[in-house]
């Protein structure tokens, strides 16, 4: 029950952009910015787009989101370019979607189901795959209404594929359901391996950092340029998706594990957030969070708070206690007589930004001593462990930085560093401990 999709073999469909202007007194985006995105996301998928354009909607129609003129409208243009795909920038329920595939007589993709579609070509790992599949087929639940319709015109994207009537679709949600507890069974399994992983990572005294930010913020080739890795980087939406980890050396010889997750997005797919919480328990884990902003864009803040606002919803950041350090990417891109104020401004930011251009190298070096001051921030503590508290010895290799480790007769002495949030968490875990333990 596997559903079409547009591959890349397939030849080159011609679409045309649609973004419906909810006019929300709220919106920290501007509607052209909106549509440029949604335009970005449907050339990702290798889509012609040769009509763009913004719909003012003051109230959505149940029926077909958009008002009986614009419907009508975008018909004319659909049958006047010969158009095959019309991609809606918004979140279509299973019912509008049908209709407006019967109205303009091209295939319909909302902004969830363009996304998914980019996600299931770009994972390349088999846990990104599983991922990518576990969220297509939540999303996939709600829209078996379309067996009622599939024999009249065979639909691309995300139609499920069999026969009309009420047994049909009660075996459709029968098979989505067993095929949903298998991939979830997987994902486990996935999820324990890249957790053992992570506790071998422990036992190195090696500090953990994440980059995290929004998609085409330059996070692959910063990453590039800190380890000298060959992650594919291109000036596109969700070039990569599956994490990768390099070792980094940062300034007097010290290593630190830097890790590359997937790029976020504006009202990314609830299914989407869920199935890839595996994926982003490498950032949960981080020492330090690299949250990397394409600075040179108007949409700075907009997207910055996208990305906080992700982080949030994993409790994941700030939220859970973890430095989080802005890295303020393409410098390259503004003016001379800005781009020396704004790397000052990153300076003066009370340590919270530092400004680089990933492609340039300008700010790199800046930027790793930055990191290994973080790294060693607090004081060096002599802290004593009984041999069998075995959670408090991973606790400190978690959120500290282990420098070394003695074992005796019953007792382990370690001696790390701990910053002030983490001594003070350590002090509420292991009071005992934390008040007999000498500093350097």
């Amino acid at each position: 029950m596997k559903p079409p999709s547009l591959e890349r073999s397939d030849p080159i469909q011609s679409a045309l952009v649609l973004h419906p202007d909810r006019d929300r007194k709220d919106a920290v985006r501007r509607p052209a910015a909106r549509l440029a995105e949604a335009v970005g996301l449907a050339e990702a998928l290798d889509l012609d787009v040769r009509e763009a354009l913004v719909a003012p909607l003051r109230a959505p129609t149940p029926a077909t989101l958009l008002g009986a003129g614009k419907v009508a409208e975008v018909a004319g243009l659909v049958e006047g370019e010969a158009l095959d795909v019309v991609v809606v920038d918004d979140t279509l329920s299973p019912v509008q979607q049908r209709n407006l595939e019967r109205a303009w007589k091209a295939k319909v993709i909302d902004r969830a189901g363009l996304i998914l579609e980019i996600f299931a070509r770009r994972a390349r790992t088999r846990e990104g795959r599983l991922q990518v599949e576990l969220a297509r087929l939540e999303y996939e639940r709600s829209r078996l209404v379309r067996t009622w319709t599939h024999l009249e015109r065979q639909r691309g994207g995300f139609g499920v594929m069999g026969g009309p009537g009420e047994t049909q679709i009660e075996t459709d949600r029968r098979l989505l359901a067993e095929r949903v507890g298998r991939l979830k069974r997987e994902l486990e399994e996935v999820r324990r391996t890249r957790a053992l992983g992570r506790q071998a990572r422990r036992r190195v005294p090696f500090p953990a950092i994440a980059l995290v930010g929004y998609t085409n913020a330059g996070k692959s080739t910063l990453f590039n340029r800190l380890t000298e890795a060959g992650v594919l980087a291109e000036d596109m939406l969700f070039a990569t998706l599956d994490p990768t980890l390099r070792r980094l050396r940062l300034p007097g010889g010290r290593a630190a594990i830097l890790s590359d997750t997937v790029g976020f997005i504006s009202d990314l797919p609830h299914e989407l957030v869920e199935a890839f919480r595996a994926t982003l328990e490498e950032v949960k884990e981080a020492d330090i969070i690299l949250h990397v902003r394409d600075i040179a864009t108007p949409e700075s803040e907009a997207e910055a708070s996208d990305v906080r606002r992700v982080l949030d919803d994993l409790e994941v950041g700030e939220a859970g206690g973890q430095r989080v350090l802005e890295v303020w990417n393409k410098l390259d891109l503004i003016p001379e007589e800005a781009r020396s104020f704004l790397t000052a401004r990153a300076e003066n930011d009370r340590g919270g930004a530092a400004a680089v251009s990933a492609t340039t190298g300008e700010g790199c070096e800046r930027l790793l001593r930055r990191l290994a001051a973080l790294v060693d921030e607090g004081p060096l503590l002599t802290i004593t462990l009984a041999a069998s508290d075995g959670e408090a010895l991973a606790w400190l290799y978690r959120h500290g930085r282990v420098l070394g480790r003695n074992e005796e007769e019953g007792a382990v002495t370690v001696k790390a560093r701990l910053d002030a949030t983490a001594l003070g968490r350590f002090e509420r875990l292991r009071p005992q401990a934390a008040a007999a333990a000498a500093a350097e």
